[in-house]
């Protein structure tokens, strides 16, 4: 297998880089977030890991466009059953045998009940990842991360694989804090109701606590009847400072008082997606505290079509990241794969309660993939 690394300024130009040199058929291997002590070139770089099997030659499952993507072909049923009969090939030690042999073999019904046990376990799997909500587009593109397993694939170890897969399509994202000269500006947006400032009071008292960070926080979220006395009362119990800007020109002279920080976060007012002009003035606040990293927070419990449309709707924002919250109270976790593979965004922290601040989990490939299959929180 050809191994190589990717750097980029982020991750979606990583992706490309590597699509363009090593082709569709590469394999995500491992993505991190690269800092200025590690890699000299801009604050942060994403790293991408990526792996291609040379001694293969796969033949496509399905339609493809120029950008050699797989498309959902119309019976998805038929596209399903083409890529069970190529990655349940005979074993190796029939494939020197004689023609003779081969034709009792392509004949035995035994072997046709195996191929059909094996085709019924796959459809399974897919079609129960149909039901957790994932896309069919989704599903596609996974059946092209199956492919690379043909060789390997039986019934005893198909779920690892299919797990292996889904991991493979999940970016995360590792939140840091270096103690620097200057505080490093963290802001959290979302829709209303999602848990922003629950998400906000975990990661600052994981900060401080934790990390043994001097912490900072301003709220900007006038907006919400009490949310600024929420996150007050929280600040003094966790013995936290905290500020409160009323307009945009508020934010640099707070962020100047609060220069003794390491870091600070910023709490944004909930918005809804489909006022353009809310989302413009929460952006006013962000550009002029000049924020070094924006995370998107969304409910786990929303369907795909409602996170599909905030999601672009606060690209205005330019997140680096996803927060989904609620996962405790989600039923299935398929929109969550959905979201990352259709904007190409890596997920940093999953919240499974109200509590501060315990019930907060940082972004694994390997945990997610197992909710979304088993639709449970493992």
């Amino acid at each position: 297998m050809q191994i190589k690394k990717y750097l980029a300024p982020t991750l979606k130009q990583a992706t490309s880089q590597m699509k363009a040199e090593l082709g569709g058929d590469a394999m995500i291997l491992g993505t991190r977030v690269i800092y200025d002590k590690e890699y000299n070139g801009s604050k942060k770089t994403f790293e991408i890991t990526a792996g291609i099997d040379e001694s293969e030659s796969f033949e496509s499952t399905g339609n493809y466009t120029k950008s050699n993507k797989p498309v959902l072909n119309e019976n998805f049923s038929d596209e399903l059953k083409k890529l069970s009969n190529k990655i349940f090939i005979n074993p190796p030690s029939f494939n020197n045998a004689n023609s003779t042999v081969n034709k009792k073999i392509k004949s035995s019904p035994v072997k046709k009940d195996i191929v059909s046990i094996r085709q019924k376990e796959l459809k399974e799997i897919i079609d129960l990842l149909y039901h957790r909500d994932v896309q069919k587009k989704v599903l596609t593109s996974l059946i092209a991360q199956l492919k690379k397993y043909k060789g390997y694939l039986d019934s005893s170890d198909l779920e690892s694989y299919v797990l292996s897969s889904i991991s493979s399509m999940i970016p995360t994202y590792n939140f840091e804090v270096n103690k620097n000269k200057k505080p490093k500006k963290v802001a959290l947006v979302g829709p209303t109701g999602v848990g922003k400032t629950t998400c906000i009071a975990k990661l600052a008292v994981i900060s401080k606590i934790l990390h043994n960070l001097n912490v900072g926080l301003i709220s900007v979220d006038t907006f919400r009847l009490g949310a600024i006395d929420q996150l007050r009362i929280f600040s003094e119990v966790s013995n936290i400072d905290m500020l409160v800007a009323y307009e945009p020109s508020d934010i640099p002279r707070l962020i100047n008082s609060f220069k003794d920080k390491d870091i600070i976060f910023i709490d944004t007012a909930g918005r809804s997606q489909k006022n353009v002009e809310h989302l413009k003035k929460a952006k006013e606040f962000l550009t002029a505290g000049k924020v070094d990293e924006t995370y998107l927070v969304l409910s786990a419990t929303s369907t795909s079509k409602n996170l599909f449309d905030v999601a672009e709707k606060f690209k205005l924002f330019g997140y680096n990241s996803v927060i989904f919250t609620k996962i405790d109270e989600a039923v299935t976790y398929g929109n969550i794969l959905n979201i990352v593979t259709n904007f190409d965004v890596p997920v940093s922290f999953l919240t499974n309660g109200q509590v501060i601040p315990d019930d907060i989990i940082s972004a694994d490939p390997e945990f997610i993939s197992k909710m979304i299959l088993t639709g449970k929180i493992n």
